[in-house]
């Protein structure tokens, strides 16, 4: 598939990695239907993308909420006579370790950070990808991709209980949808970024930041144009799904 051939949807535009994810596409020529919870967000990024080659819609939603989701891909598929495409971009996290006991004594994880990011990370993709798919398959199949954003905590990061269980239940996912819709032309990947340069690592301490690139073998963050590479990739090699791609600098969690 071609980039310039895409009708696509995109959650988590407004900011960060999802946000230069719109805007490269609909600079490639796709036709982006750019989600978030956001809405002062999605106003700056369609003030951004007028002249770009392709064409972008903002759409207010809430990624965790089904009827919102519905309601999403009803609007986007009428929009654009169809979609084929889908990053599954939006997601958060609420770090603490599992207990943790201290000078203030002993402290929990709670259970509504728990379900909070579950529900935006984990739930959020399934809800975005049923809605597609069905549509698709109801329309009898045709070649499309969607890209699952996982992320290398998914392997198991201290003080990530929730985001790492989300990210992996996710990558497990990605290999499962792609066997179970092949078949009617739909290709399912991930990819598991590791530290990004966007606006939650630009806000941290200098040292902090320090500390943390020192652990990746490149001793850098990741730019979002490389990570959008890997989305590239995705979209236009047709032999790919079911995997997810490492792009981490060399770090292994």
């Amino acid at each position: 598939m071609k980039l310039e051939e895409m009708k696509i949807v995109v959650t988590g535009a407004a900011s960060g990695m999802g946000r230069y994810f719109a805007l490269a596409l609909a600079e490639g020529g796709a036709k982006v239907a750019a989600c978030d919870i956001n809405p002062e967000g999605l106003e700056s990024l369609r003030a951004e993308a007028e002249g770009l080659a392709g064409e972008l819609r903002t759409y207010e939603v809430n990624v965790a909420n089904e009827e919102s989701v519905v309601e999403l891909f009803n609007q986007a598929w009428a929009d654009f006579g169809g979609l084929n495409g889908l990053v599954n971009n939006a997601g958060l996290f609420r770090d603490g370790l599992l207990v943790k006991k201290d000078d203030y004594g002993l402290r929990k994880m709670s259970l509504k950070n728990w379900q909070l990011v579950l529900d935006v990370d984990l739930t959020g993709p399934f809800l975005c990808t049923r809605e597609l798919a069905a549509r698709i398959v109801e329309a009898g199949g045709a070649p499309s991709v969607i890209i699952n954003i996982s992320s290398i905590s998914r392997a198991g990061n201290m003080g990530q209980s929730n985001y790492s269980a989300a990210k992996a239940g996710l990558v497990a996912d990605t290999v499962l949808w792609a066997k179970e819709l092949a078949r009617y032309g739909i290709r399912v990947a991930a990819i598991a970024p590791g530290f990004v340069d966007t606006p939650i690592l630009q806000g941290m301490r200098p040292d902090a930041l320090n500390k943390m690139l020192s652990g990746v073998p490149l001793r850098r963050a990741g730019a979002p144009a490389e990570i959008f590479a890997g989305v590239k990739f995705i979209i236009e090699c047709d032999y790919f799904t079911g995997r997810c791609v490492d792009i981490d600098g060399g770090l292994r969690l």
